[in-house]
């Protein structure tokens, strides 16, 4: 029994000791991981960068997800300031000697201001006389309008080009709520704010229907123009293209319509990429990554700086409270407000660029980043530059500022208040025979209690509802206030662009809302000027975590989102939205500024 007994405690020492061993191993080679990301890569003589087309586009080069890094997945997306600056870089660099974009079929593209501002960039890249080549299997529109630029389109022989137009279509949940026995209780001001429909309507209103025609014209004669220039062909040839749905002919047809210069199997390409090289057949490619390009970059480093703000996703009080936001980017208002006066103090730092793309959030977190960056204001020139969408919110945090600059396709305005309240009182006594009853010392002293718990118990009395429509009026009225000494117009002026109307950066740009139209690069620029610099350094904000701080603060739940995220695809919005829906929450987390919750325009 002895040895038995002594047996079992080796094996248990063993096991824990190999455990111990292996932990170790695997946090000795995430450090090493984490010490080559800081390293600067090489970049040899005739190297060629290559931009692989794949996952989504977001702001930023996102941090690597450890947790997931371990697991051996994750949701990939690409960044746009990394790819900004390797495309700026490879024009410069004598040893990179063109661009290959590597389109990928799992490609969802990004905001039209977003692919816009990179299509510029490549664009600017070709100026320098240097070359571009394009090479995919299933070219999505997005994944085309940018690689309409290159100097040579090579399809697949059995490979699709995606040209087809443009469209938005939102998602209704009223029968599903009316199913469940919940009615959405929404009191709003603006006869455009479409935020609201699809939780009181089964089809877009007419004001909706007609802005969202406006502006997706807009963009999509936009998109025409860039890709007719670029391609040698007409918009209306181009129109009628997307008439015939491209996707769905024989491949011929693009060589015939001029969408594509070459038909060829990958291996076919790559040696038409040694040709242009100069190589010998079988001869490896250098082939140089954004991330390596932009670690070999020179980087200026004057006293004076430049910094860049990124201010991203749906604005919230608190980022952990809000389940439409999970595993996403946030503007969260603390953080927001103790960066903004890290850089208001750093003396160093002579102008701020403010990069806005938010579609809003919180009425309240708006206010309060907006008062942030008045008091910024004072010390040094802000000037915001609008991504993908700078609307309701995410316009309110940005009318304030010394200049606005936005691209052509922004979505932006969309000045408007709304509150929305589920009254869930059919699901609760009807559905599940729960009954409530209350002790009060005033009339309205279980007003707040019913939306703390999510479900109301009782409907809104006549009263309550003309105090919540007041409150909404107020905030309304302040924020038409804001953008009126921010632009310097009259409120009334403001009330008749606003309505939470939406607009693109071009139409913007005609009423007032923005200065001008331009890149974050002109928005850098401009901010320098502001401040009289001939000599500076442009610096990003917040500092981004390195891999070990990333592991370490690491929360499992943001692993198993990103997981359910890629599992889920287009549907993961749609259950976020219903969790939201009977998500406990108070009164005054209830009033929101902000676009419909999932503008989706393909």
């Amino acid at each position: 029994m002895k040895d038995f007994l002594k047996y079992v405690c080796a094996t248990v020492v063993g096991l824990g000791l190999a455990c111990l061993l292996l932990f170790v191993f695997c946090m000795i080679s995430l450090v090493g991981m984490s010490v080559s990301e800081g390293q600067t890569a090489s970049v040899r003589k005739g190297s060629v960068l290559r931009i692989n087309l794949t996952g989504a586009l977001e702001e930023r080069a996102p941090a690597e997800n450890p947790l997931a890094m371990l697991m051996g997945e994750s949701f990939e997306s690409l960044g746009l300031d990394q790819l900004l600056d390797a495309v700026d870089e490879a024009a410069t660099n004598d040893k990179v000697e063109g661009i290959y974009m590597e389109v990928s079929s799992s490609f969802a593209g990004g905001s039209p201001a977003m692919l816009q501002e990179l299509r510029q960039a490549l664009l600017k890249y070709k100026e320098s006389g240097k070359w571009i080549y394009a090479y995919g299997d299933i070219y999505s529109q997005a994944a085309y309008y940018l690689a309409s630029v290159a100097d040579k389109v090579v399809v697949n022989p059995k490979g699709i080009v995606d040209w087809h137009g443009m469209g938005g279509v939102p998602v209704f949940f009223t029968e599903t709520m009316k199913k469940m026995g919940v009615e959405m209780k929404v009191f709003k001001v603006g006869t455009f704010k479409s935020a609201v429909e699809p939780f009181i309507l089964t089809e877009m209103s007419e004001a909706n229907r007609l802005q969202t025609e406006a502006y997706l014209n807009s963009i999509w004669n936009q998109y025409c123009g860039e890709v007719a220039k670029s391609r040698k062909l007409t918009s209306e040839k181009l129109n009628l293209l997307a008439d015939t749905l491209t996707a769905m002919h024989p491949t011929e047809l693009l060589l015939e319509s001029g969408l594509a210069d070459t038909l060829a199997y990958i291996d076919g390409f790559k040696t038409m990429l040694r040709t242009k090289l100069g190589l010998k057949e079988k001869k490896p490619i250098k082939f140089v990554s954004p991330a390596d390009l932009v670690a070999v970059a020179d980087k200026k480093n004057e006293k004076a700086r430049v910094a860049v703000y990124y201010a991203f996703g749906d604005i919230v009080d608190q980022a952990a409270t809000n389940p439409l936001t999970a595993g996403s980017a946030t503007i969260e208002t603390m953080p927001t407000i103790r960066e903004l006066q890290k850089l208001r103090k750093d003396e160093k730092v002579k102008a701020v660029v403010i990069r806005v793309n938010s579609g809003g959030g919180s009425a309240f977190a708006s206010e309060q980043i907006w008062h942030e960056v008045q008091l910024l204001k004072t010390e040094k020139p802000v000037v915001v530059s609008m991504g993908g969408m700078a609307a309701s919110g995410g316009y309110y945090i940005s009318c304030g500022a010394n200049k606005i600059l936005a691209e052509p396709t922004t979505l932006t305005g969309s000045i408007g208040i709304f509150g929305m309240i589920p009254d869930a009182t059919e699901l609760i006594t009807e559905k599940l025979q729960l009954r409530f009853d209350v002790v009060k010392t005033n009339k309205h002293a279980d007003f707040g209690a019913p939306a703390v718990y999510g479900m109301l118990g009782r409907h809104f009395t006549d009263e309550e509802s003309a105090l919540m429509q007041a409150e909404i009026e107020r905030g309304y009225d302040l924020f038409i206030s804001r953008v009126a000494a921010g632009r310097g117009i009259s409120k009334d002026s403001v009330d008749a662009i606003g309505q939470g109307r939406v607009w693109t950066g071009e139409q913007a740009l005609k009423i007032g809302l923005v200065d001008q139209l331009g890149n974050l690069k002109d928005a850098i620029a401009e901010a320098a000027k502001l401040a009289k610099l001939d000599k500076y350094s442009v610096d990003a904000y917040p500092a981004q975590a390195d891999f070990m701080t990333q592991l370490l603060n690491e929360k499992k739940e943001s692993y198993f989102d990103e997981h359910m995220r890629a599992s889920f695809g287009e549907i993961y919005p749609m259950l976020t939205t219903m969790q939201w829906m009977l998500q406990p929450k108070r009164i005054d987390q209830c009033v929101y500024a902000r676009l419909p919750y999932e503008l989706k325009i393909w």
